[in-house]
């Protein structure tokens, strides 16, 4: 119910998913009279069932008003489900404070984990098609200690989601010295490289920005306000390509002849690049899935978010991730204290 395009455009995405998953079953989440009629348009009635919310998360609306007052809206009655086992994943394209509130008062945090995190895919000339970059926008603050687990999270996220054995991961920063950055990625950068060997991981340094869609690294890490501002830029770069080339083709009547002749390479082009292909982010962190859609999600966009949702289910990777972050959590207190043990040695022989 909180998407900017409204309910319709969220049942046109499930209706587009249900049809290329055959055995995918859906609890939708909503006021029944509105989501009622959109569910028999599509003709989707007999796989869907729908949980009548009288309320809606807004996307004015503060985190902490709702976590007092939303406990009759749709999104916590979606997180709900994932919780009591009625559902899998829970996929949302609302307010994204408020999903993040709500998922960790209702599902709680995964034992050692200070702050969860968002991971997005990100399109790369790796060989999978793609990089994981986290955080993309659960919170705009991350210590060196919460950057660590960050680096193990989006290694197991890596490992369980896109099948890498032996991920490569890099700390985003504003250059690949070591002496460049703030001191808490200085910091992370030790504690990261000392975890390598034991997350069964290969730590390859500082990147830069110019790295996310590059082939040298499988898992980015930052902050949250880094990230989000990233993934927004990047977003917004492929829809301005997008834009100028249909421009640029339709500027006159040679031009639409070249765009004929080239249509299969421009669509495998605007496949590629299109935003709303790795709609999705997953919150990493917590006892059970929940994915954040944009907002602005369009049917292609639901879909995408729906059809991630589903390989996470079926893989079972809650449960995994679950027991990954556990030894994630064992290795970062290592990394400290090994950390804490050098910085006491060095002093001592000082």
């Amino acid at each position: 119910m909180g998407g900017d395009k409204g309910p319709a455009a969220i049942v046109a995405g499930l209706a587009s998913f249900l049809a290329k998953d055959p055995s995918a079953r859906a609890i939708l989440h909503g006021r029944e009279q509105d989501l009622t009629p959109l569910v028999n348009k599509r003709r989707i009635a007999d796989r869907v069932e729908i949980r009548d919310c009288p309320d809606v998360v807004q996307m004015t609306d503060k985190p902490s008003q709702i976590l007092r007052q939303g406990k009759k809206t749709s999104m916590w009655s979606a997180i709900t489900a994932v919780k009591t086992g009625d559902a899998d994943v829970c996929v949302s394209c609302g307010n994204t404070g408020a999903l993040m509130a709500m998922s960790m008062l209702i599902l709680r945090k995964v034992d050692g984990v200070n702050r969860p995190a968002i991971a997005c895919m990100w399109p790369s000339m790796s060989a999978g098609n793609f990089n994981v970059m986290l955080d993309a926008g659960a919170d705009i603050r991350a210590d060196q200690d919460d950057l660590l687990t960050y680096a193990l999270m989006g290694t197991s996220y890596a490992r369980n989601g896109m099948g890498l054995a032996r991920p490569r991961v890099g700390l985003l920063n504003v250059g690949v010295e070591e002496h460049k950055g703030r001191a808490e990625l200085k910091v992370a950068h030790e504690l990261i490289a000392a975890a390598a060997d034991r997350g069964d991981f290969e730590y390859i340094g500082f990147v830069e920005g110019n790295d996310l869609p590059s082939d040298r690294v499988d898992v980015i890490v930052t902050d949250g306000f880094t990230g989000n501002v990233a993934l927004k830029t990047g977003e917004g770069t492929a829809n301005l390509i997008s834009s100028a080339l249909r421009e640029a083709f339709n500027n006159s009547f040679l031009s639409r002849i070249a765009a004929a002749i080239a249509y299969t390479s421009l669509q495998r082009l605007k496949k590629r690049i299109d935003p709303r292909r790795v709609n999705g982010g997953v919150f990493l962190g917590l006892n059970g899935s929940v994915i954040k859609s944009h907002g602005s999600a369009d049917p292609t966009g639901v879909a995408a978010a729906l059809a991630l949702a589903s390989r996470l289910g079926k893989n079972g990777f809650s449960q995994k991730l679950a027991a990954r972050v556990a030894t994630a959590t064992a290795l970062a207190q290592d990394a400290q204290n090994d950390g804490a043990e050098t910085a006491s040695t060095s002093a001592k022989s000082e």
